[in-house]
C-alpha cells in the first residue's frame, strides 16, 4: 500500500533537508502544529500518521506488525524510502524515539541526527540496575483499564502526561486524542509502548541525537534521560524549565529554540 496514503503524509517548507516528525503514543499530526511550522523556512517538513492514530487509513492496520515497535518503525523507513530521502532529521517524541532511533538502524545512509522528546529506552523498571519509572503492576493496571474503561484510562494517562495545571486545555486535548483511538488499537500500541526494551538498541548507535528533558515528568524522568545520555555515544542532554511530558505542546518556544539552537551547531 501506498505508505504516503496509509500514514496520511504531509510535506511543507522550502528547504532541501528533510526534518520527519514522528508524534508518540495515542498522538497524531496535529501535536505538533506549535513546532513544525517554525522549520518550514529551513527544512522540508514531513508529517505524518502512524496507523491507527489521526487521518491514517485503518484498513491498513496490522495486528501483528504493530505488535511491535518494530512495525511503526518499518514504516518510518518505508516513509523515507518512498520520499527518497537523505540526510533527513528524524524528530520523535516520547516512544517515537525509540521508533526513530530503529529506523535509523535500518537506514542509516538516509539519517543524519535524531532529535528525542522525552525518550525511554524502557518504561519498566529493571531492579537493581535500571530505573524506568513504572513498575510492571502500574502498566498491567493500565492495560487492564484501556480493555476494561476507555475514558476512565484515557483520562488518567492525560492527567499524568500533561503535568501543566496552568494548561487544562492540554489534558483536555490529551483526553480526546487517546479517546478518539480504536481500543484494541490503543491496547496494542501500549503493549508495544510500555513492555518494549531498546537498551540494546542503543549500543554502537553513533548517529548525533539530542535529548530533550521535561522537569517533572513521571513518563520519562531524569534518570532515564541520564541512561540514554550515557549509552547513546554521540548525545546531547538538554534539561528543559518545561515541566511534564509534550514540551512541544506546553512549551513549544523553548523546544523550537533548542532544537534550532543545536541544528544549527
Amino acid at each position: 500500500m501506498d505508505i504516503i496514503k496509509k500514514c496520511n503524509v504531509k510535506i511543507s517548507g522550502s528547504g532541501s533537508q528533510a526534518i520527519v516528525f514522528a508524534h508518540g503514543y495515542g498522538c497524531d499530526q496535529e501535536m505538533w502544529r506549535k513546532v513544525s511550522p517554525a522549520f518550514e523556512k529551513d527544512f522540508n517538513v514531513v508529517l505524518f500518521d502512524y496507523v491507527g492514530a489521526g487521518m491514517s487509513d485503518l484498513d491498513a492496520y496490522d495486528p501483528e506488525l504493530y505488535s511491535s515497535l518494530a512495525g511503526y518503525a518499518k514504516d518510518v523507513v518505508d516513509l523515507c524510502e518512498a520520499l527518497d530521502l537523505h540526510d533527513a532529521i528524524l524528530v520523535g517524541h516520547s516512544v517515537s524515539s525509540m521508533i526513530c532511533l530503529l529506523a535509523a538502524r535500518d537506514i542509516p545512509d538516509r539519517i543524519s541526527k535524531l532529535v528525542m522528546i522525552c525518550p525511554s529506552a524502557r518504561y519498566l523498571n529493571d531492579a537493581p540496575d535500571y530505573v524506568g519509572g513504572f513498575e510492571r503492576a502500574d502498566i498491567e493496571g493500565l492495560l487492564d483499564m484501556i480493555s476494561r474503561n476507555q475514558p476512565g484510562w484515557a483520562s488518567y494517562l492525560a492527567g499524568v502526561v500533561a503535568k501543566n495545571p496552568d494548561q487544562p486545555a492540554l489534558a483536555q486535548e490529551l483526553e480526546a486524542s487517546f479517546c478518539a483511538m480504536d481500543p484494541p488499537i490503543a491496547k496494542r500500541f501500549a503493549e508495544a509502548t510500555f513492555l518494549a526494551d531498546n537498551r540494546l538498541d542503543l549500543v554502537d548507535f553513533d548517529k548525533p541525537c539530542l535529548l530533550l528533558q521535561c522537569q517533572e515528568d513521571s513518563v520519562a524522568p531524569l534518570v532515564v534521560g541520564e541512561y540514554l545520555h550515557q549509552h547513546l555515544q554521540n548525545s546531547v542532554l538538554q534539561q528543559m524549565k518545561a515541566t511534564g511530558h509534550c514540551p512541544h505542546m506546553s512549551h513549544p518556544e523553548e523546544t523550537i529554540a533548542l532544537m534550532k539552537n543545536y541544528l544549527s551547531s
